[in-house]
């Protein structure tokens, strides 16, 4: 197995050439740039797709057989509250973790896994993720003003790239089920004691047998545990057709996690997506008007996989005791997170229909 099970936030850092200040990947030009001096930087093949994203042998990833290139090693430390791992860098020694907003002190260890293969670029700025977290917020239902107001006074979100897992499949299915077809038969029947006629619907089944084929691209799992799936899920789409060969240089000023579901366990997963569309295919070819299917044997060629990072706006807010989480697409500004409930709202609600619901019966008795 190529995965320690555990997460790693790493951060790299790229030193300005006229200054020596830390630069940044800005989502907005495309560039490295220095907040100190703002002198900007290319970064060599961004957008020209000069070398193309590599795909590495499936087969070769689950039996631990991957060329050592493609391995890397990273220092962590673990968060006390959640338990995800967070990488330090330089002289630093303490941080909050993006994932629970709690306090971290470095405490090292080593992580080993697969290198990225992709990444998508962040292309929207921190104020915009924040602006698009403020109207979701502003658009729920009994949400607490107070962290509403929380979030919009400019508490920091942190820009993390999420790792995921693609795979790719041509498939082969063989199947057998039967194919109904619906037909009527006329009933007599008695209601309220009169006799009628009725078209009653049954369905005449004959056995099937047949051969479906699919080529799977970019089946994508998310290889993430520290976040909530169901919110990342709901991030979706992603427009993989965007993704860039990896390259530090767009992490400058960034956190990568590492991934923390192992790579079996995330071909279980696309695996059990690609059954599903499989499953889809063989009724569609069944055809009739009712589909039953009773086995399906699939066969696999040409499997390969890689690792991508795509970005994520997260914010952590404690707020009266309660940690709520938020995540923002990096590219397109679709926010999810955790549904946040005032009870001083809902009780005024409450209260407010009842008033109403009163006046309306009192109303009605007074027309009477």
């Amino acid at each position: 197995m190529l995965s320690d099970p555990e997460t790693v936030l790493a951060e790299h850092r790229f030193p300005c050439e006229t200054c020596g200040s830390d630069l940044r990947f800005d989502p907005h030009s495309g560039l490295l740039t220095c907040d100190h001096c703002g002198n900007t930087d290319q970064i060599e093949g961004s957008g020209f797709r000069i070398q193309t994203i590599r795909e590495l042998d499936l087969r070769a990833g689950l039996s631990a057989d991957l060329p050592e290139a493609q391995m890397q090693e990273t220092r962590v430390t673990t968060c006390p509250n959640c338990a995800a791992q967070v990488d330090f860098e330089g002289s630093d020694h303490a941080t909050e973790c993006p994932f629970c907003a709690t306090p971290v002190v470095v405490d090292t260890g080593t992580h080993r896994h697969i290198k990225p293969h992709g990444v998508l670029p962040f292309a929207m700025t921190e104020d915009v993720a924040r602006d698009a977290l403020s109207n979701w917020l502003g658009r729920l239902w009994f949400a607490p003003s107070g962290l509403q107001q929380y979030a919009r006074k400019g508490r920091r979100m942190d820009g993390i790239y999420v790792p995921y897992w693609t795979f790719d499949a041509d498939t082969k299915s063989s199947y057998a089920g039967e194919r109904g077809t619906v037909y009527y038969q006329t009933q007599t029947v008695t209601r309220d004691g009169k006799r009628q006629q009725i078209k009653v619907a049954k369905v005449r089944w004959q056995r099937v047998s047949g051969r479906v084929k699919r080529f799977f691209d970019d089946v994508l799992v998310l290889a993430s545990t520290a976040l909530p799936k169901p919110y990342t899920d709901a991030l979706e789409p992603w427009d993989l057709s965007a993704l860039e060969p990896y390259a530090p240089e767009y992490l400058a000023g960034f956190r990568a996690e590492a991934y923390s579901v192992p790579l079996d366990d995330g071909f279980d997963q696309a695996r059990h997506l690609m059954d599903r569309v499989i499953g889809r295919d063989v009724k569609f070819d069944i055809g009739g008007d009712r589909q039953r299917v009773h086995d399906i044997q699939t066969t696999m060629d040409n499997l390969t996989f890689k690792h991508v990072l795509l970005p994520v706006w997260l914010a952590a807010y404690k707020y009266r005791g309660k940690t709520y989480r938020f995540v923002v697409n990096g590219r397109t500004g679709r926010v999810q997170g955790e549904r946040p409930y005032s009870t001083l709202k809902i009780t005024l609600a409450v209260v407010v229909g009842l008033i109403i619901a009163a006046g309306i019966g009192y109303g009605m008795a007074q027309n009477q």
